[in-house]
Formats: C-alpha cells, structure tokens, sequence
C-alpha cells in the first residue's frame, strides 16, 4: 500500500488522492501539519532522494524565513527546519514500495504509473 504525505489543503496534494483514486489504487494519507513527520523519517526521506529535492522552496513559509537562515541552509538545519514546520516539506510525498517520489508533475505521474 502506498503512503501520501502532504497537507490536506494542497492542491497538488489533493491532485495526487484523486489520481490514486481514479485508478483505485491502495492508499493511506497522512497530513504532515496534523500528524507531523519525526526527523527519522525525514532522514530516511533525505537519504532516498537528497535533502534538496524535500525543501519547497516556493512555499511562503520557506519566504517567511530570514534570508541568513535560507542563504545557509545545510541538511541537518533543513531537517530540522521540515520537523519544525512540516509545510517546508515538498508535497506530496509518496512513499511506494522500494522507493520514493516527491512531487507530482507529470514526470513524478509516469513514475507513480509505472509503480503501480
């Protein structure tokens, strides 16, 4: 079974549900703010696909930090910072068996696609 982590007021995020659901595939969501994501999981997450590719950095909490803290950001003060305030995390996060896809663009879709 897949695991989606995002926010339930993402449009991305409800984008990703309802591809799922239009292909009934298995699924369980989890919201990062309401359920938060330990610094283990990002860790693992970082590991996976790199700490960058998990920072959203067009999000207006990313643009609400000062500039010091976005200019050096490192991976453990971005972990840190993605436990801290869960919306830095890139949405969705889907975890899928044997590996992980951030994002939902098309080329994340055929990724998913193939996946499944």
């Amino acid at each position: 079974m897949l695991t989606v982590y995002g926010l339930k007021t993402c449009d991305t995020t409800k984008k990703s549900l309802k591809w799922l659901e239009r292909r009934t595939v298995p699924h369980r969501f989890l919201d990062v703010r309401a359920d938060g994501v330990d610094l283990d999981k990002l860790t693992e997450w970082a590991m996976e696909v790199g700490w960058e590719a998990l920072i959203n950095r067009g999000s207006t909490t990313w643009r609400g930090l000062p500039n010091v803290i976005r200019e050096n950001v490192t991976e453990d003060t971005a972990l840190i910072l993605m436990v801290d305030h869960p919306t830095l995390i890139k949405r969705p996060v889907i975890e899928i068996e044997g590996g992980l896809i951030v994002g939902f663009k098309p080329a994340q879709q055929r990724e998913l696609e193939a996946a499944i």
